[in-house]
């Protein structure tokens, strides 16, 4: 059964070959929930490519085509009369007086904020170095804001997702933590929920990856079906048990998942303004 030291070894290949093993991973990846994790648990390991070299593959590829089709809206523009773009003549006059809108409600608003000309606020009992900081992000045009914040989260996407995999797999050996006697082949160690996180999460990247690429809507729409569909499907082949336990576990693991990827979010906006 793989360790923990086991699986961070896996991640230091450097490439991912194009080759048969290449198609016959990815096959089984998207058509077939939980088939990867059993196949690496009982041994059978050689004809795949392994979880963590997997995970670091989809992740790259997925926050390297972002940077192509994730773009902030920028400040609204009309037409004059020679066809060309103008910004809108009253921008700047609605950007200063919503700042100072927002610089009044300051005062009497506790807690941080972003108002609509993506301005950000603190409490007025923040920090003068942060405040400084906060007010140097202030002073940009709205689309230098968004390209700032839209820039710096995919940079720093990588880091925190590569974060939040432990935290998958932490979550998955408590929700299935208890004596093998009923499941004998169910994942206990933790290097085993990692391989089961690694590939769930390969799988999300891949086919978030192909919802950027691909513009059909219908075509969208079954993609994202099967995505919401996949985890359960890849739980219950993997833990065993009954379909309502699955569904339980699930929705907690969902739910707790949420709350950190929304925490995770959040560093990534304050990485985003603060590291340039």
């Amino acid at each position: 059964m793989p360790t923990l030291r086991e699986f961070m070894r896996e991640a230091a290949g450097r490439y991912v070959a194009f080759d048969g093993r290449f198609w016959r991973t990815m096959g089984a990846l998207l058509l077939r929930p939980g088939f990867l994790t059993r196949e690496y648990l009982a041994g059978r390991r050689r004809r795949y490519i392994r979880p963590a070299r997997l995970y670091l593959f989809s992740t790259l590829i997925f926050f390297a085509v972002s940077r192509f089709f994730v773009e902030p809206a920028g400040v609204p523009t009309s037409r004059d009369d020679t066809g060309g773009p103008t910004i809108s003549r009253d921008a700047s006059g609605d950007r200063k007086s919503a700042t100072k809108d927002a610089g009044a409600m300051d005062k009497d608003t506790i807690g941080a904020y972003l108002d609509d000309d993506f301005s950000l606020h603190l409490p007025a009992e923040s920090a003068t170095t942060l405040t400084k900081r906060w007010d140097g992000f202030n002073a940009l045009p709205r689309n230098e804001k968004e390209d700032q914040i839209v820039a710096g989260m995919l940079r720093y996407g990588p880091y925190a997702m590569f974060a939040l995999l432990p935290a998958f797999a932490l979550l998955l050996k408590v929700l299935y933590v208890g004596p093998r006697r009923r499941y004998p082949a169910r994942p206990r160690l933790y290097g085993e929920h990692m391989v089961f996180a690694a590939h769930n999460h390969a799988f999300l990247f891949v086919m978030a990856t192909a919802i950027l690429l691909i513009s059909v809507p219908a075509v969208r729409d079954v993609m994202a079906v099967w995505l919401c569909a996949y985890l359960l499907w890849a739980i219950h082949a993997v833990y065993g048990g009954s379909w309502l336990g699955a569904i339980a576990r699930s929705f907690v693991l969902f739910v707790v998942y949420s709350v950190l990827v929304g925490m995770a979010s959040a560093g990534l906006l304050i990485a985003a303004i603060f590291l340039r």
